[in-house]
């Protein structure tokens, strides 16, 4: 070898041992994965995978905080909180990646106990491995939100307190916001009087997601509320999905799953928000997307 192509290759090498692991081995992934089947467990996985696995997510030690909607009394068949069988595999995906300890929770609007029994989220999330917790009064904390609309609000602080969000929303219609998927499901990790929001809806959840910032959303459209949310009642209002929508972009995920509802993501305020914002980007033909049936 002669001493200039050696020195070359010296340089290139010592500039390969600075880049981050994995950097030159990992594929580019899509931002968005759609993935379709059976199984909400099975697609839950298929999709973390497509978008180059868990452990992309979560770092080894981590404490990881899944945030479903439990929010209401109602059976899974009623599509009004996440989907257990989804919340159940990404608790079991992030202790295989590592993390030390996973927490399941939700500031529920029905009655706490029931909304975690009869949701069958609390019996998945243990089996999984995961700590169930009920949000306890205690933890509020008036926090700085930095927002445009809300400037401070009383924050749950295992929400704060973990290293790693998981955001599991479920897909379903709303009176106020037309849809309430990931941005709306923050909502569910503060205290207070939270129907003062409701004067400003939009303002308001976009403010909270720039707050909280999950490190993935995961959007549960297994069975789909398209009538009478956001609580439902009757399957007669749901519709099978069975779908699933991951990233990290949480306004792609919103605007993929308003098109579930025949919406068009900009006709959306709050992702019109969010993304001038800089949260995220609503136009999905600007969006990497894969999809996959399993």
């Amino acid at each position: 070898m002669e001493r200039r192509d050696f020195l070359k290759n010296l340089i290139v090498g010592g500039l390969v041992l600075k880049l981050p692991p994995g950097v030159l081995a990992q594929p580019s992934v899509p931002e968005l994965a759609v993935v379709e089947g059976e199984s909400p467990a099975a697609i839950t996985r298929e999709a973390i995978k497509v978008l180059g696995g868990m452990s992309r997510f979560i770092s080894r030690g981590d404490k990881v905080l899944v945030k479903p909607n439990i929010g209401w009394d109602r059976t899974p068949e009623m599509a009004a909180c996440t989907n257990p069988e989804v919340v159940a595999a990404l608790v079991a995906m992030a202790l295989e990646a590592g993390a030390k300890e996973v927490i399941v929770m939700d500031h529920t609007i029905n009655q706490p106990k029931r909304c975690y029994a009869r949701s069958g989220i609390q019996e998945a999330a243990r089996s999984a491995g995961a700590k169930v917790l009920f949000t306890d009064e205690q933890r509020l904390k008036k926090m700085t939100i930095k927002g445009e609309w809300l400037k401070e609000w009383e924050v749950f602080q295992d929400f704060v307190e973990a290293d790693k969000l998981i955001n599991v929303p479920v897909a379903k219609v709303h009176s106020l916001s037309r849809v309430t998927l990931g941005l709306k499901n923050w909502l569910g990790a503060i205290g207070g009087n939270r129907n003062q929001l409701h004067q400003k809806i939009d303002q308001a959840v976009v403010d909270l997601g720039a707050f909280f910032k999950p490190a993935l959303t995961v959007l549960d459209a297994y069975r789909v509320l398209f009538r009478n949310g956001p609580q439902g009642g009757r399957v007669s209002d749901t519709r099978l999905q069975k779908t699933v929508v991951a990233g990290v972009d949480p306004v792609a995920v919103d605007a993929y799953g308003a098109t579930f509802f025949e919406i068009k993501p900009q006709e959306l305020a709050f992702l019109r928000l969010a993304q001038n914002r800089g949260l995220g980007k609503f136009e999905l033909e600007k969006v990497r997307i894969e999809k996959r049936a399993v």
